[in-house]
């Protein structure tokens, strides 16, 4: 009997020892590749043991299907969902969040797939994760790109915390029409200083260690030319020339490449007759050609899907051999990959070689995350529980939030306000709202969790405040996939706006946009204030000219009569969960701002989209008086309301001696003395911008090459230098070749791009 028990233990142990070294051979995560090895080497043993549809299933993305901590789904999509996530068929997912949401999915992964592949988990960090900075378009306008990489870098501790370790974030399209929603969610006009934020959202996302569990991975998109949609209307296709899309779209991508961005996001829209999903010029000739990007391309939501919409693709199979062949590496929800791609290569249409570069591509940035190291190293939940509370990241926001306004108007110094001894009426159903402020991106938000302008400024007790809304700005419940209502008749309490008005010594009126107004797929074609707020703000104007208008906008608006009328007009976007407090201090100067738009606001929506790096033409000035054949409109002005770069502060600065000296053919000094003229401290942004007045290819009238961030005591002066490179100097040709070519140029340095300090020099 013993001996019959010791034989069954034998044959036990034998077999556990067996099953556990058939384990280690499969998966991945029981220690059996030498860690000593390159990433490399171990991508390429790992795809070695994968059979196709484990290949193709890395390249699979699912949007969060079911509750992953309940029940298992049990028919339906879900289902099927679930059944490829056990099978290894689902390389990443997004919209799971949470510790133990995030940790439930990911065990399944690598606790029950065959290879144990960990996923790769994905969200919309796009200002934030629960605690918001300001949109990016805000942020932009803080010129500061320190407080940038900051906001980001809380944005990536707080998310990771959360089991998140992949944001869909920067948006780095440059755009000139403020009539596309998105704007609000990128960094304006300028290419220049698109690419300097570029690169420092990759930096704050990535940091110094991707592996670390505090950052995640970024993602540079929209790949490419989404921001010149036609007419402004999202999703729309785009038109441009060669030279627009090397010397103004493709900029910031390729900063972002080059600050080593680990994934790229493809368009929605066409480019040259091709969706970008399927254009083997913007992703295998460019992208991972040109440039050497060694991460991977996500599709946008469905996008591989719709190149049959496009009508480019007959249907799903085409669709799928179109997008792989083009270099789209994951699909992000729309089933193709995973339906169509291991037949197609099966039937030779398809290269298995084009799957396994692909996925190569996948598994590097996991193994970069650190995730086969420790799957479940962003699920700890006391991590997630402490960040929540973070003093650092709430400071952090405040921060920036405070850096992004921009003070468009300011006459008689009514800004600041005085701390005491004043009636103060403050209007508008936007000043005490807590959930618009946190902008169109706020997944993870929760709502009315913003400060408002109503308490940051109660909490300044020095003057009488008296609230009135005067006008809801939308009807019923706002939500983030419907159309909104906006009030466009019940003006029943303006009288009593009025009333509080007549009583006030100034009066603070906060309109513009609701978050929702902006965002994807919410492009308008009127930019005035919605709804009933400019009869608000004249009916208020009639009996109190002390206005000081703040707006809270996710784009620039045509704001024509304010700017005729109310003496003072601030910036104030949708600035997230720090709002009110930001937006008080700068109303009670506790913060002189020093912000300056990255976006030109038109007079009227006929002149979008308009930019101030713009051409010359050939009829660019008016012949003679009262003449018609030059480039202009018989019924508005050709410049801007307030142009690109403009900003005011609470104190003022003086520019001179302007100096530029030759280093050598290609390098220029550029020297000018900056003094604070006024009786405060202050920041000023100086702006460098150069013309080449004459070249192969016609160039903009000013093309922003350089800026700094500069504070000074009242009275203090400064001499601040630039240099002028090759890089900066020279342009793409319409082949993609970047050339400097010999001839005169003007240099022009000041507060904004209407600076007129200007100089001159020669490239040889």
């Amino acid at each position: 009997m013993k001996t019959s028990k010791l034989f069954i233990l034998l044959i036990t142990l034998l077999f556990l020892n067996v099953s556990c070294k058939e384990q280690a051979e499969n998966n991945v995560n029981v220690g059996t590749i030498d860690s000593q090895d390159s990433i490399e080497k171990k991508i390429t043993d790992l795809l070695l043991k994968m059979t196709l549809e484990e290949k193709i299933g890395q390249m699979n993305q699912y949007n969060g299907f079911w509750d992953v901590t309940g029940p298992k789904p049990a028919d339906g999509d879900a289902a099927m969902k679930y059944d490829h996530l056990r099978k290894g068929y689902v390389g990443s997912m997004l919209n799971v969040r949470g510790v133990k949401e995030v940790k439930a999915v990911q065990k399944i992964a690598v606790e029950e797939t065959r290879l144990g592949i960990p996923l790769i988990i994905g969200f919309d960090v796009i200002h934030g994760y629960k605690t918001l900075s300001p949109i990016p378009l805000a942020e932009a306008a803080s010129w500061d790109l320190e407080a940038i990489k900051k906001s980001a870098q809380v944005a990536a501790k707080e998310s990771s915390a959360a089991g998140i370790n992949w944001t869909f974030a920067p948006m780095v399209d440059i755009s000139r029409d403020a009539r596309w929603g998105r704007v609000m969610e990128g960094s304006g006009e300028d290419p220049y200083l698109g690419s300097k934020i570029a690169e420092a959202r990759v930096q704050g996302f990535q940091g110094d260690d991707l592996s670390s569990s505090e950052t995640i991975a970024a993602c540079a998109k929209h790949w490419g030319g989404y921001g010149f949609a036609e007419a402004g209307r999202d999703y729309n296709t785009v038109d441009v020339g060669t030279s627009t899309l090397y010397n103004i779209i493709f900029p910031p991508f390729e900063a972002a490449a080059n600050a080593d961005v680990k994934t790229f996001m493809n368009s929605f829209n066409e480019l040259n007759g091709i969706p970008a999903t399927g254009n083997v010029f913007l992703q295998r000739d460019i992208l991972k050609g040109n440039w050497g990007f060694k991460g991977f391309v996500v599709s946008d939501w469905g996008s591989i899907n719709e190149m049959i919409n496009h009508k480019f693709a007959e249907n799903k199979k085409q669709a799928a051999k179109l997008a792989v062949i083009a270099g789209s590496d994951m699909d992000m929800e729309s089933y193709v990959y995973v339906d169509e791609l291991a037949n197609l290569v099966r039937e030779g249409v398809v290269d298995e070689s084009l799957i396994d570069d692909a996925v190569k591509r996948i598994l590097r940035v996991k193994f970069e995350l650190g995730l086969f190291d420790d799957p479940y190293k962003y699920c700890n939940e006391a991590r997630e529980a402490e960040v929540t509370e973070s003093k650092e990241i709430k400071e952090a926001v405040l921060d920036v939030a405070k850096k992004s306004i921009v003070l468009l108007k300011n006459e008689n110094q009514l800004l600041p306000l005085k701390k005491e001894g004043q009636k103060i009426a403050l209007i508008g159903a936007l000043a005490s709202d807590k959930t618009s402020p946190l902008g169109s991106w706020r997944i993870a938000a929760e709502d009315n969790s913003a400060i408002s302008v109503l308490e940051g400024m109660q909490s300044y007790t020095g003057n009488i405040l008296n609230y009135v809304k005067g006008a809801d700005l939308t009807i019923g419940k706002a939500e983030f996939s419907k159309e909104l209502n906006i009030n466009t008749k019940d003006k029943s309490e303006f009288a009593k706006a009025i009333e509080t008005a007549k009583k006030a010594d100034v009066v603070v009126m906060v309109l513009g946009e609701h978050g929702f107004q902006t965002g994807e797929a919410r492009s308008r074609t009127d930019l005035n204030l919605p709804g009933v707020q400019q009869e608000l703000l004249e009916a208020v104007y009639k009996v109190n000219k002390n206005i000081v208008l703040v707006l809270n906008n996710g784009r620039p608006l045509t704001i024509p009569w304010a700017d005729e009328h109310i003496p003072a007009i601030v910036e104030a976007w949708q600035l997230g969960t720090q709002s009110g407090n930001a937006i008080a201090q700068v109303l009670y100067g506790d913060y002189n701002p020093s912000g300056k738009l990255p976006m030109s606001f038109p007079r009227s929506v006929g002149q979008v989209p308009i930019y101030y790096n713009h051409k010359n033409t050939g009829r660019p000035t008016l012949p003679a008086p009262n003449e018609v054949f030059w480039s202009h409109y018989i019924d508005e002005s050709n410049d801007p309301l307030y142009p690109f770069g403009h900003g005011l502060s609470y104190t003022s600065f003086s520019y001179s001696n302007l100096t530029v000296n030759k280093i050598s053919n290609d390098v220029f000094k550029v020297s000018v003395d900056l003094k604070n003229t006024g009786k405060l401290s202050g920041k000023e942004v100086i702006q460098l911008y150069i013309q080449d007045l004459f070249a192969s290819i016609t160039r903009p009238v000013k093309e922003l090459k350089g800026f700094q961030l500069v504070e000074l005591e009242p009275n203090q002066g400064k001499t601040i230098t630039f240099n002028l490179t090759k890089k900066e100097l020279g342009f793409y040709d319409n082949d993609g070749v970047f050339k400097l070519e010999p001839g005169e140029f003007k240099i022009y340095v000041g507060g904004s791009s209407k600076t007129d300090l200007d100089s001159s020099f020669n490239v040889e």
